[in-house]
């Protein structure tokens, strides 16, 4: 019997140091990514970021804003060659976890529908689907439709 050796692999406050690793990853996972100045002004504005270092390399990234009792997931990404290993899974519920800890009643994510790997992802946690917004993101043919999903951590008060 043989068993999968996964490389060691931690999740960590993101760093100024690592923003130039992050924005690799995004540029390796999608057609229109961010830029590094857009992940720059996350850390700066006090966004919770996390990264996902494997094996001493940052793999993955999570960035998310929390206001008035609900979290916004902004962004998830697993580098292309780390996925289905479940990463985005454990990166998720770690912002899962602080937006519990910062008193999220909800927390709410905008996905591609074209993304059937994270809503099968996000829909495994909870989140459930509250509606569409109408070309919302770049595309290859003009426009592309984000779902709007949300996950109620708490009742409201």
């Amino acid at each position: 019997m043989s068993a999968a050796v996964r490389p060691r692999h931690e999740i960590r406050l993101m760093q100024p140091s690592d923003l130039k690793a992050v924005a690799a990853v995004e540029r390796a996972a999608y057609d229109y990514p961010w830029s590094l100045g857009i992940f720059r002004d996350c850390l700066l504005a006090g966004y919770y970021c996390l990264v996902l270092d494997v094996g001493g390399s940052v793999t993955g990234y999570g960035i998310m804003s929390i206001a008035a009792a609900e979290g916004h997931l902004l962004n998830l990404c697993i580098h292309p060659n780390a996925q289905r290993m479940g990463f985005g899974r454990r990166l998720l519920s770690a912002l899962l976890l602080r937006a519990g800890d910062a008193a999220c009643d909800k927390v709410f994510l905008e996905v591609r529908p074209s993304n059937e790997i994270a809503l099968r992802l996000y829909h495994s946690v909870g989140f459930e689907q509250i509606g569409i917004r109408p070309a919302y993101y770049q595309a290859e043919r003009g426009r592309e439709d984000a779902v709007i999903l949300a996950a109620t951590l708490r009742p409201s008060r």
